[in-house]
């Protein structure tokens, strides 16, 4: 019986054995296999935060693009009827030499001057409401960014750059340049002068 114990107490000692074996080796594969896993892990942590990095940047050119799109159809409405103003100008030009051909030839019809100048004032007030409007460059400096000039004049009433004369009005839409006044500007006579 004691070969039995002895036996029995063996096999006991080498399952006892390689149960802790198989448990460390155990334990070895899950350390190998959440290793594995942490890896993955954070390989996948890594991708989420490039495709959220993404997200970020294509979000924020989306609402750039937006806003942008948003700037150019306000801008493409507030200039739409640029060209069709352009060409009504020529119209108001033409009653205002109208009107002042009248005012030196005092033998017109009154009736009929008084409806040219109501038919320019009412053509005036529906260009304001799109807001066109003339700007004065009489007697202001000479600007080639507002004024064309078409001519200069000596003279010693004014000093040099100074508008003098306006052949055309100037007109403005918005804050943009619709057209430039053609205007005469002044150039001293002493500088002429002084030349000879």
């Amino acid at each position: 019986m004691t070969d039995k114990k002895k036996t029995d107490s063996e096999t006991q000692k080498a399952d006892s054995e390689n149960k802790e074996f198989q448990k460390t080796r155990s334990t070895k594969k899950d350390k190998k296999k959440a290793a594995d896993i942490k890896d993955k892990l954070k390989a996948e942590q890594e991708k989420s935060r490039e495709n959220y990095d993404r997200f970020l940047r294509v979000s924020a050119e989306f609402e750039n693009y937006k806003k942008r799109s948003d700037r150019e159809m306000s801008e493409f409405k507030k200039f739409a009827n640029e060209s069709l103003t352009r060409d009504i100008l020529s119209v108001i030009d033409n009653l205002e030499r109208a009107m002042i051909s009248s005012n030196a030839d005092n033998k017109t019809n009154s009736a009929l001057m008084e409806g040219v100048d109501m038919t320019l004032k009412e053509i005036l007030k529906i260009l304001e409401k799109f807001n066109v409007t003339p700007f004065e460059s009489l007697k202001k400096t000479f600007d080639p960014n507002f004024h064309q000039a078409v001519m200069t004049e000596e003279t010693d009433e004014y000093d040099e750059n100074i508008v003098i004369n306006e052949l055309q009005k100037g007109y403005m839409i918005h804050d943009r340049l619709l057209r430039p006044a053609m205007v005469v500007v002044s150039k001293s006579k002493t500088d002429t002068e002084n030349k000879i």
